[in-house]
C-alpha cells in the first residue's frame, strides 16, 4: 500500500467529512487551472452517440479525448452502444419486429450491421451503424484521438475484461505509447480491478461516489474516481486527491455529465480533474472565458 494511503488515519477522514459537510465545501475556488473535456460517447449533442461521426465531430471540434461504451453481440463481437438493449438508438423494432425486448446480447454482429443508429437522431444521420470495436479503434488510431473506454454491464458478458483487453492488444494499444492515451472505466469495483489484475499499466477509472473512509480500497486498483457531478463538492474531490493510486499519483476526479457553462464553471471550482460532456465546446469555452 502506498505511503500516502497508510498517512490517511481515521482522524484524517474524519477531518474529511467534516470538509464535505461544511456549508462552505461548495463554494467556487478561485482558478479553473487544467481541466480535461472528455467527449461523452463521442459529441454526442452534435451527432448520434457512440457512432464513427460522433467521435469525427469531436475531432472536427478540436477535442482529442472520447469516451465509449462496449458490450457484445450474441456470437461474441464486441461492440460500442450505451444502453444493454437496441431499441432507442437503432432501428431494430422496424427491422427485428418480433424480437423485443431487443437485447444487445441476443442479436449476431451481422443482424446488428444491419440497423440504422443514425436517424433516431437526425435524417442527415440515416445509414449510420452500431460500430465494432475494432472498426472504433481503427477511427480512434486515424484521428488521433485518446479515449476513456467504459466496459459496460459485465454481469452480462462474462469475461468481456478480457476479452476487451486482447482486443486493445490486438490493435496495437496496449504499448507503452498508446496507454498515455487511455482509460478503462466502469461502475463495476470487480471489472475495474480484474482489468488492474490483468494489465497493471492501464490507467483505470471508477465509475461512482466511494465515501472518503472507502477510497483508500479504491486507489488500491484505480486511478480516478468519476462520480456524477451533482454529488460533488470541492471537500469530497480535495479527499480524493489525499489518496495516491496504484500508479504512485494522485487519484484523479472527471465528473460527468457536464453540458452547460454554469455547471462547468461550478464543477470546476471543486478542482476536479477533467468533465465529460456531451457539449465539449460549451464546457472548453466556459473554462476558457473564467
Amino acid at each position: 500500500m502506498h505511503a500516502r494511503v497508510v498517512a490517511t488515519t481515521a482522524a484524517g477522514v474524519l477531518g474529511t467529512v467534516a470538509l464535505l459537510l461544511s456549508p462552505t465545501s461548495d463554494a467556487r475556488a478561485g482558478d479553473v487551472g487544467e481541466t480535461t473535456v472528455i467527449a461523452h460517447r463521442g459529441a454526442s449533442a452534435y451527432a448520434p452517440e457512440n457512432t464513427l461521426a460522433s467521435i469525427d465531430k469531436a475531432a472536427q471540434l478540436g477535442f482529442s479525448w472520447v469516451e465509449n461504451d462496449v458490450q457484445r453481440t450474441k456470437d461474441g463481437e464486441l461492440v460500442v452502444i450505451h444502453d444493454d438493449s437496441l431499441q432507442r438508438t437503432t432501428n431494430v423494432e422496424q427491422v427485428f419486429p418480433g424480437r423485443a425486448p431487443w437485447k444487445v446480447k441476443d442479436f449476431t454482429a451481422a443482424e446488428i450491421a444491419r440497423l440504422d443508429a443514425g436517424s433516431w437522431y437526425s435524417p442527415a444521420y440515416a445509414g449510420t451503424r452500431v460500430p465494432t470495436l475494432k472498426e472504433y479503434m481503427c477511427r480512434i488510431e486515424h484521428n488521433h484521438e485518446k479515449l476513456l473506454l467504459e466496459i459496460k454491464n459485465p454481469e452480462l458478458y462474462p469475461g468481456l475484461e478480457q476479452q476487451t483487453l486482447r482486443l486493445l492488444g490486438n490493435q496495437g494499444w496496449l504499448d507503452r505509447k498508446h496507454l498515455k492515451r487511455l482509460i478503462v472505466q466502469s461502475f463495476s469495483i470487480d471489472s475495474i480491478r480484474t482489468v488492474h489484475e490483468l494489465r497493471p499499466a492501464i490507467t483505470t477509472a471508477y465509475l461512482g461516489s466511494p465515501t472518503p473512509a472507502q477510497l483508500y480500497r479504491y486507489a488500491r486498483f484505480t486511478d480516478l474516481i468519476n462520480p456524477s457531478y451533482g454529488s460533488l463538492s470541492r471537500g469530497y474531490v480535495a479527499a480524493v486527491h489525499s489518496f495516491e493510486g496504484p500508479h504512485d499519483k494522485p487519484l484523479r476526479v472527471f465528473a460527468w455529465t457536464v453540458n452547460d457553462a454554469a455547471t462547468a464553471l461550478r464543477v470546476a471550482g471543486y478542482g476536479v480533474d477533467g468533465m465529460i460532456t456531451n457539449k465539449p465546446d460549451v464546457v472548453r469555452t466556459a473554462l476558457g472565458s473564467h
